[in-house]
């Protein structure tokens, strides 16, 4: 037994500190602000938020230890700060959200016995606990958020926009019948990539007379389809999607050079740009899902909030799906649970079909994820607000 604990030790500090057996480093680093890095940290928290400086160094493993107080909980770290794409290796310099609450593996088992003998029976007999009492747990990931998108006006402009890339540079045209050794004319615009993706360089339409900075980060959004209410069948505008996120590298008069440092999708020329925001991903108590025999009445309903989008553009999603809302920040906000009900014929009670999260909203819509389903989620379902 001290021999295969032993062992287990040195396979998760491999696993964590990275080169014993010649894992690789990323081979391509930028300069954020004083140090250098290969990822694309954070340049804001929330407030109250615990961050430390990585130093010199410092492994998660360690960091883990130092905060948590068990070493065996550096993918609970990792996952604070997803921006770290690979967990081997940490950058001086960086910064890391140490703020977290750790339930010790006792205090969990202790809960999780009372939950259980004070459960009912589900309709299939099973145990149903209930979470209420349990601590906050996130309701998504950053990229449910940050590789999401939103509906606005159909002509909606961005006071920034992607109006070049380093792969539309002019290229030379040889003349016909010369041979490799005949004369070449350079003018020839032959674009030799057009989805775009992380590393490749690109050119904003603004500059110093815009007020852009190098180290400016901004969010590329794309232009997409538009979205039709699915009960009144009006349009509410169009569907615009978070494409990724580009690091202004060098600014000139009226235009500047950028990066781009994360892609959800390709982003591509014409694509509009906005200074990126952080939006931390809502902590929220679920609880126990409202029970199938005590559903919300169909008048309820009447004028309740509404799925009208999913994340792929289908028709039905299910549990982990990201979806989109139709009330905006007026009336949602993020961290609200709703339960979804489906209306059912000869004025019968609703059905019950699940639950979603609010993520995150805009000023006309919402983004959430379908923290539970019973069964498949339609596009047009209704939410009413858990309490």
């Amino acid at each position: 037994m001290k021999y295969k604990h032993t062992a287990l030790v040195f396979l998760v500090l491999l696993s964590v500190t990275g080169s014993l057996f010649g894992h690789q480093p990323p081979t391509h680093l930028s300069r954020v602000g004083d140090h250098w890095t290969a990822w694309d940290p954070p340049v804001s928290f929330p407030e109250g938020a615990d961050v430390y400086t990585v130093g010199s160094g410092d492994t998660l493993w360690d960091l883990a230890d130092r905060f948590y107080g068990d070493p065996y909980l550096w993918p609970q770290l990792w996952e604070r700060n997803r921006y770290i794409l690979d967990a081997h290796w940490i950058y001086p310099g960086d910064p890391l959200l140490v703020s977290m609450q750790v339930t010790p593996i006792g205090d969990i088992a202790a809960a999780t016995d009372e939950a259980e003998s004070s459960a009912g029976e589900d309709d299939e007999g099973g145990l149903r606990l209930d979470r209420s009492r349990e601590a906050p747990e996130p309701l998504g990931f950053e990229s449910d958020i940050y590789c999401s998108g939103f509906i606005d006006d159909l002509d909606l402009t961005f006071e920034r926009e992607v109006i070049g890339s380093e792969f539309q540079a002019l290229m030379p045209s040889i003349g016909s019948g010369e041979g490799l050794s005949g004369r070449s004319q350079y003018g020839a615009r032959a674009t030799v990539k057009v989805d775009l993706t992380t590393g490749d360089v690109i050119y904003l339409d603004g500059g110093m007379a815009a007020g852009l900075t190098p180290g400016m980060i901004f969010a590329a959004i794309a232009p997409r389809e538009p979205v039709t209410h699915p009960v009144s069948g009006q349009t509410m505008g169009r569907f615009y999607r978070f494409s990724g996120r580009v690091r202004v590298l060098s600014v000139q008069e009226e235009s500047a050079i950028a990066e781009i440092t994360h892609t959800c999708m390709p982003i591509n020329v014409g694509d509009g740009l906005r200074p990126f925001e952080p939006i931390p991903v809502p902590l929220a108590r679920r609880g126990r899902m409202v029970g199938v025999n005590d559903p919300v009445s169909a008048h309820q309903l009447d004028d309740a909030p509404m799925i009208i989008r999913s994340e792929a553009g289908i028709f039905t999603v299910g549990q982990d799906h990201v979806v989109y809302l139709d009330r905006g920040s007026d009336d949602l906000k993020p961290g609200d649970i709703f339960t979804i009900y489906r209306l059912h014929e000869n004025d019968l009670p609703p059905v019950v079909i699940g639950e979603v999260g609010v993520l995150t909203t805009h000023e006309n819509s919402s983004v959430a994820k379908v923290l539970e389903s019973r069964y498949a989620v339609f596009i047009g379902d209704r939410l009413a607000r858990k309490h």
